[in-house]
């Protein structure tokens, strides 16, 4: 019983951060483009545990999440606290979404799903679905999302071996440390 009542608390105590962080965000400066890319275009299956560490202004928060992608799907479970937050799945046509109740509706699936694959998917996949006016550029280092000169989206590839994604739309910054659970029993 007193671990139910731990669990409660922690739930409604993420559930209030989360609301506060998202109740504040302004509206995005520009709208970026979807990407909804095939999982088919992922040159290879993935199995990931990743730590996301996520920052809106002050307001910090670390998430746990499994990533499961392959040729048919894109499964993906966040999680925090212990508690699953979202899981997503999307298969090349439709994106379903189960949310817990704490869940905030400013964290959008869409948004999620296209943070993740202009992280992970080839450059080349994504600029075939940009629509006019944008182009997304890549060094080896740096990923970028652009338009009219102006970077909205920017992913660093960090000597670690982490990511940084910086959605300047939106405001917000996404730290993503994989650990790769291919071949791990």
């Amino acid at each position: 019983m007193p671990q139910l009542i731990v669990r409660s608390i922690a739930a409604l105590l993420l559930c209030a951060l989360l609301s506060a962080c998202a109740g504040r965000m302004p509206r995005p400066q520009v709208e970026l483009p979807p990407l909804r890319l095939a999982p088919s275009s992922l040159p290879t299956p993935l199995a990931l545990q990743q730590q996301l560490h996520f920052r809106f202004g002050r307001h910090e928060r670390d998430l746990d999440a499994l990533l499961e992608a392959d040729a048919q799907q894109v499964q993906l479970a966040v999680q925090a606290m212990g508690q699953t937050g979202v899981r997503l799945r999307w298969d090349g046509r439709q994106l379903t979404e189960q949310r817990a109740s704490w869940l905030p509706p400013q964290v959008r699936a869409e948004r999620v799903l296209d943070d993740l694959q202009f992280a992970l998917w080839p450059t080349a996949a994504i600029a075939a679905v940009l629509p006019a006016g944008w182009q997304v550029g890549d060094d080896g280092h740096q990923r970028s999302l652009s338009r009219d000169g102006t970077v909205w989206l920017q992913l660093q590839r960090l000597q670690d071996g982490s990511l940084q994604l910086d959605n300047r739309a939106e405001g917000y910054t996404l730290r993503i440390e994989s650990i790769d659970m291919a071949g791990q029993d």
